[in-house]
């Protein structure tokens, strides 16, 4: 008997759902590992999703798993920035989108808070000389 003979049948496994590559699971171990850094030493991680090969159908599923958190932040600029605190406090789902609204990158920042928010000394300088001047008018 010639092995061409032997049928052979690829059965998925029960858990296994369409278009799940398996490389999403790995990630959260991973941020487990980057959390528990931001807490003993305070520095920040970002992961590169789009450098990942992670299918549509992992990155809803991170997402999902993920889950939302209570804060959520906008903001403009060549495009709209979305940064997007998950159920797990520290950990971020940041995604970039052009003038066109399409994606052009997404990271999972693990921070207290993304360093996009965080306001340049130069900014926090032009509004406190605004505040003066505000001040000096009353």
């Amino acid at each position: 008997m010639s092995l061409d003979a032997i049928p052979i049948h690829v059965i998925d496994p029960p858990s296994a759902e369409p278009g799940l590559s398996g490389n999403a699971p790995p990630l959260l171990r991973e941020l487990s590992e980057l959390a528990k850094r931001l807490l003993a030493s305070g520095e920040t991680s970002a992961i590169d999703l789009s450098a990942l090969p992670l299918t549509p159908a992992d990155l809803a599923w991170l997402q999902d798993t993920l889950g939302a958190g209570e804060i959520s932040v906008s903001l403009q600029a060549n495009g709209e920035s979305t940064l997007n605190e998950t159920a797990c406090p520290g950990i971020w789902w940041v995604t970039h989108r052009n003038e066109q609204g399409a994606v052009t990158s997404q990271f999972i920042e693990v921070a207290f808070v993304p360093e996009l928010v965080k306001a340049h000394p130069e900014d926090v300088k032009n509004g406190q000389e605004y505040l003066e001047l505000l001040i000096s008018d009353l």
